[in-house]
């Protein structure tokens, strides 16, 4: 070991990084409505400026894969944060939805760094076998996201405006670039062999969705994940709309529902004690599809209030918390090298099925809460399908990363 650092205060500034882009997303969601009657448009179609975020992050982290492999992981972090700086205030002269779509797509492909960054440090700081309590404890600083950002979001546009959230989002993203320069250390050393070229990338990328195990946990645990962002993108609609809440209620109400997402993150630490990571993933992932089809008839049925609504969603954002960390820990446990490349693979997939998925939501006209459960209700048993064929194919030989090498401590 070179040196010793606390690991505490890294897992805390990883959590803080990976807590970015998030933080961008649910920061302005209670003032929808706000920018909607500033552009003249509906909220339905400010919720695409979300889906063109998820873009930007999915392509973001593919292009700051092999940047942090190559350069080690602080240079692009620093220039991914700056152009997030910089477009943040830009959104803040955004005068029509195209601008301000557009706009956050650029601002998501700086902030993406910080999330894919986390992720590959992970693995750089700890090891294999401390992954799932890793990973859990950054979905425990996540979590701060939805339980403050749409609170603190909501009041900073009641007080002043909405362009006044994305100065504080510059703000936030200014002070996170100043803690890692002053306490982060580096974690892998620049690797010089890793190519920038368009081929030779396009082929490291390939190869890492060539492992069964990696394309099995990636893409099932991402469908599965979607559904999260599903919810994110419907939300507004759902709530403010159909169901009449005033922002600060939709922001109590995002709190709690979040309480269910960050709950079973950190019961997943005392569980993967006891259990595999993919007997957890297996067994959530049936939960949230048994739950979806219930959720799906009773609304179709048209029996959902406010509080069944809250109810059904707590418990499906409950098992995307016990599902993230397990398939993020398996499908990085193969790998010893190549770890930013494969961590940006499994970022973009996660992000990407998200944003595709969430497009659909903002592509419905309508206030009903049938287009975001049946999205949810696709997404996670396209998830549990990938999953049983994968296994299939794995036939019983999963990595789990005990005993592997992979870590490079510090």
């Amino acid at each position: 070991m070179r040196h010793t650092q606390n690991k505490n205060l890294i897992t805390l500034i990883l959590g803080m990084l990976a807590t970015v882009s998030p933080f961008a997303i649910d920061f302005y969601l209670p003032a929808f409505a706000q920018i909607a009657e500033d552009f003249g448009t509906s909220t339905a179609r400010i919720s695409l400026s979300v889906s063109s975020y998820f873009i930007g992050m999915a392509l973001g982290q593919l292009i700051y894969g092999p940047l942090l492999d190559r350069y080690g992981r602080k240079p692009p972090l620093y220039a991914g944060l700056l152009i997030f700086i910089i477009t943040s205030i830009g959104c803040t002269f955004s005068h029509r939805v195209e601008l301000l779509i557009g706009l956050r797509f650029i601002q998501a492909l700086g902030g993406s760094v910080a999330g894919v960054a986390a992720m590959a440090m992970v693995k750089d700081f700890f090891l294999p076998s401390q992954g799932p309590r890793i990973f859990a404890m950054l979905i425990l600083t996540i979590g701060l996201s939805p339980l403050l950002a749409p609170s603190i979001g909501g009041f900073v546009a009641a007080a002043f405006n909405w362009k006044a959230v994305f100065v504080l989002l510059a703000l936030i993203a200014s002070f996170a670039m100043l803690i890692v320069f002053l306490f982060l250390p580096e974690g892998q050393e620049p690797d010089t062999a890793v190519t920038l070229k368009v081929k030779p990338m396009a082929k490291t990328y390939l190869a890492i969705l060539s492992d069964t195990q990696f394309f099995t946990y990636t893409v099932a645990g991402s469908f599965a994940f979607a559904t999260l962002f599903i919810y994110v993108a419907g939300s507004p609609i759902v709530f403010i709309e159909l169901f009449k809440v005033s922002p600060q209620m939709y922001g109590a109400i995002f709190a709690f529902l979040s309480v269910g997402f960050i709950g079973a993150s950190q019961v997943n630490i005392l569980l993967v004690k006891k259990f595999s990571s993919n007997q957890i993933f297996r067994f959530a992932l049936s939960v949230q599809v048994v739950a979806g089809f219930v959720f799906l008839a009773l609304a179709w049925a048209d029996w959902m209030n406010l509080y069944s609504t809250i109810l059904m969603l707590f418990i499906f954002l409950s098992c995307v918390g016990l599902i993230n960390p397990n398939a993020s820990t398996l499908a990085l446990a193969p790998f010893t090298k190549n770890v930013g490349s494969a961590a940006a693979m499994l970022g973009c997939s996660q992000i990407g099925i998200a944003a595709l998925a969430s497009i659909a939501v903002g592509m419905f006209e309508t206030v009903s809460i049938l287009p975001m459960i049946a999205s949810m209700v696709a997404t996670a048993a396209f998830a549990l399908f990938l999953l049983l064929s994968g296994e299939r194919k794995m036939n019983g030989k999963i990595v789990t990363g005990e005993t592997g090498t992979g870590a490079v401590m510090h």
